[in-house]
This record gives structure tokens, sequence and C-alpha cells, in this order.
């Protein structure tokens, strides 16, 4: 079950994502869910494979912001990284760091079940 508890081990800010919350636990911890189902993970897998540079752009950036207000600190981090490599559209092999990202939104996920 996700708790307050589990996103503090996790290395979530938790403390920061519920005050973006209004310090409401059940809104706080909904809004993790949702973040964690958010379909950008699976459109920058995609684009990323692609290397479709300006797809996996802007599938990093609005996880980014989703990452970061929920202060998920674990995955916003790489993704941050990643989202500025690819605004500059740098290229390289992104495939280990979206890989990274993903296996950090399984392991929040598992927290919940």
């Amino acid at each position: 079950m996700l708790t307050i508890d589990s996103l503090r081990a996790f290395g979530a800010n938790v403390d920061e994502g519920l005050g973006r919350c209004m310090k409401n636990e059940p809104f706080y911890l909904r809004m993790v869910r949702m973040g964690c189902a958010d379909a950008n993970f699976e459109k920058l897998a995609q684009a990323v494979e692609q290397n479709d540079l300006t797809a996996a752009f802007e599938a990093a950036h609005a996880l980014k912001g989703v990452m970061a207000n929920l202060a998920l600190t674990p995955i916003a981090a790489p993704v941050a990284e990643l989202t500025e490599l690819l605004r500059a559209k740098t290229p390289g092999d992104y495939r280990e760091v979206v890989k990274k990202i993903l296996a950090l939104r399984d392991e929040l996920k598992a927290l919940d079940e």
C-alpha cells in the first residue's frame, strides 16, 4: 500500500509534495498514483527507441513537470537531466537512461501493491 512513509523511504520529498497538494494526504497519494500511470513514460520510451528527439523531449518535459510537482525526486532528477539533453538535441543513445527511469517508476508503482 502506498503511504507517506513508503514514499519517504523511496526518496520522495514528501513534505514538499504534500505542500503542493494543500497538505491533503489522500489527494497527494492519488496524484502520485496518477503520475505513475502517466502515458508519457511509454511515449518517452517509444520516442527514444525511434530516435525521435522532438517527441522524446515533449514526453520528458511533461514528465519532468509531473515528477517535480509531486517531489518524486528519484525519478524527477534523471528525467530533468534527460529533458535538458533532449532540449539541446544532443545526439546520443538514451535507452539506458529511459530504462532507469522506467525501473524507478516501476519501483514506485510496486509500493502500491
